[in-house]
C-alpha cells in the first residue's frame, strides 16, 4: 500500500464539474453552466487579443508536447486575408490513441459542448473560417455524441454564418478516422483527413504554414480546445492560481490499472501520484507499486520512489520522463515489466506506418527478442541488444513512434535489469493470472 498525505492538493473540476448530471452533453446543459459566454466575449475582441490572452495565460498543449497554446496560434500568417490569400483552418485531434489514455473520449462523450465552443473560439483567434474534429471510428457513441452537439450549435447560431451577429463564419466537420495510431500525430492526421495514407511528412514546413491542403493550419488536442473558454471567462490570474508557473493551470489526469479507484482525476498540474492514489484510494488491496507511467507506454517509466515529483511538464522532466498526455497506469508487485513491456512494443511494432527504416525494422526485431526473453531461450547479449536498437530508434525516426518505442525499453531496462537477467534462465518467473495481463500471444 502506498500511504496517503494529510492533506492532498484539491482537485479542480472545471471541465468534469457537471459530468454526473443527467444529460450533461445537451446544449441545455452546457448553457445552464455558463455555456457559450466566453464566446460572446472572445467575439467581442479582436482575434489578435485573444491570440494574446491564450499566450499570456500560459495555456500548454494537453495532448503531450505541451507547446504553448498561444504561441502556436501566433504563428498562423494574419496578414494573408486578403483576395486570394489562402484559407486558414483548425484541426482538432481526436484520435486518442496512446495505450492507458482516455481523458479526451470521455470529455467529449460527457460536454461535447466545452469542445465545440473552444473550436469556435480558436477559429475566430486564427481566422479559420473551417474547422475538422478528427475522431477515431472505433468510438462511435462519441462520433454520434459530436455529430448531434454540431447540430445543436447549428441550430442555435452558434455555428453556420454570422455567429453571434459578429460577421464571423464557421462551418465544423466531425471526420471519424479509421483507427491508426500513427494518425495521432499531427502531420499524419493531416494526410489522412485530406483521404491519404496516415504518414508523418517531413518539417518544415510545419502546418502554421504548410498545413491541411498546403495551407496554414493549427492542429490542436481536444482537451487544449476544451480548456480555452473557461479561461476567457474566468481570467488569467484565476488560471495561474492553479498549477505551477510554467505549467500553470488544471488537466485531466486519467488513473488506470491496479489502483481502486480507476478514473479521471481533474487536478492543478503539479499534484504528485501519491496525492492522486490518496483520491483512488490507493492501489488494490495487499499489494504494493512496482512502477507506472506518467504519459502513457510511450513515456519512460517511473518507480515508487518517483511517488512525490510534481506532475507537471517541468518536475516529470526533471527526472528523466514525460507527462505526456497524463495517462498514470499503475502497476503492483505481482506484474512482470518484461512482460508488460514486450505488449507495449508489439502494439508499436503492429502501429508503425513503416515510412521509415529504424522503425519499421527496429520495432519488428524487438518483438522478435522479447519473444525469446518470455520463452527462456534468451541469450546473455539480449539485454545490450535490446539497448542497441532503441538507441537507434530513439531521436533518429521520422517521427515520435520510434521514441515511444524506445522509451519504456530503456527505463525498463535502467531500474529492472535483475528482472531482464532473470528471465535469461527460466523465462518469464510470473504467473499471467497473477498480473492481470493476458499472454502477449494474445496480441498477435
Amino acid at each position: 500500500m502506498v500511504p496517503a498525505q494529510a492533506q492532498p492538493t484539491p482537485l479542480t473540476p472545471v471541465l468534469s464539474r457537471f459530468w454526473d448530471e443527467p444529460e450533461s452533453w445537451s446544449l441545455a446543459t452546457y448553457r445552464r453552466h455558463d455555456g457559450y459566454r466566453a464566446l460572446d466575449k472572445a467575439l467581442g475582441m479582436e482575434p489578435d487579443d485573444v491570440i494574446a490572452l491564450v499566450e499570456k495565460s500560459g495555456l500548454r498543449g494537453r495532448g503531450g508536447a505541451g507547446f504553448r497554446t498561444g504561441t502556436k496560434w501566433s504563428y498562423i500568417p494574419q496578414d494573408d486575408t486578403g483576395v486570394g490569400a489562402k484559407p486558414h483552418f483548425l484541426v482538432i485531434n481526436a484520435d486518442e490513441s496512446e495505450p492507458g489514455t482516455c481523458k479526451d473520449i470521455p470529455l467529449m462523450l460527457m460536454s461535447p459542448h466545452a469542445l465545440i465552443e473552444g473550436a469556435i473560439i480558436a477559429a475566430y483567434a486564427i481566422r479559420a473560417h473551417q474547422a475538422f474534429i478528427y475522431v477515431r471510428g472505433e468510438v462511435v457513441p462519441v462520433l454520434r455524441r459530436l455529430q448531434s452537439a454540431v447540430a445543436e450549435a447549428y441550430a442555435a447560431g452558434y455555428l453556420g454564418k454570422d455567429i453571434g451577429w459578429s460577421g464571423f463564419d464557421l462551418d465544423v466537420v466531425v471526420h471519424a478516422g479509421a483507427g491508426a495510431y500513427i494518425c495521432g500525430e499531427e502531420t499524419a492526421l493531416l494526410d489522412s483527413l485530406e483521404g491519404g495514407r496516415g504518414q508523418p511528412r517531413l518539417r518544415p514546413p510545419f502546418p502554421a504554414v504548410a498545413g491541411l491542403y498546403a495551407c496554414p493550419t493549427v492542429v490542436n488536442n481536444v482537451e487544449t480546445i476544451a480548456s480555452v473558454p473557461p479561461i476567457l471567462l474566468n481570467g488569467i490570474d484565476w488560471f495561474a492560481s492553479m498549477g505551477s508557473d510554467e505549467s500553470p493551470g488544471f488537466t485531466l489526469y486519467s488513473l488506470s490499472g491496479h489502483v481502486k479507484q480507476p478514473g479521471q482525476y481533474e487536478a492543478p498540474l503539479g499534484i504528485t501520484l501519491r496525492e492522486l492514489l490518496a483520491y483512488a484510494d490507493g492501489v488494490r488491496e495487499g499489494h504494493e507499486l512496482k512502477f507506472w507511467t506518467p504519459g502513457g507506454s510511450s513515456t519512460p517509466l517511473l518507480t515508487a520512489e518517483h511517488l512525490d515529483v510534481p506532475l507537471d511538464y517541468e518536475g516529470v522532466a526533471g527526472v528523466g520522463s514525460m507527462l505526456g498526455t497524463k495517462a498514470l497506469q499503475i502497476f503492483d508487485e505481482t506484474t512482470c515489466v518484461v512482460r508488460a513491456v514486450r505488449r507495449w512494443t508489439q502494439f508499436y511494432a503492429h502501429e508503425s506506418c513503416g515510412k521509415c527504416t529504424p522503425c519499421r525494422e527496429g520495432t519488428y526485431w524487438l518483438t522478435q527478442i522479447y519473444r525469446r526473453l518470455e520463452t527462456g531461450s534468451g541469450t546473455q547479449s539480449d539485454i545490450q541488444k535490446l539497448l542497441d536498437i532503441s538507441d537507434s530508434l530513439f531521436g533518429k525516426s521520422f517521427c515520435a513512434l520510434g521514441d515511444g518505442a524506445a522509451s519504456p525499453i530503456i527505463s525498463s531496462v535502467k531500474f529492472f535489469r535483475a528482472e531482464y537477467e532473470a528471465h535469461l534462465r527460466d523465462g518469464c518467473p510470473f504467473d499471467p493470472s497473477a498480473s492481470m495481463l493476458a499472454p502477449p500471444e494474445a496480441l498477435i
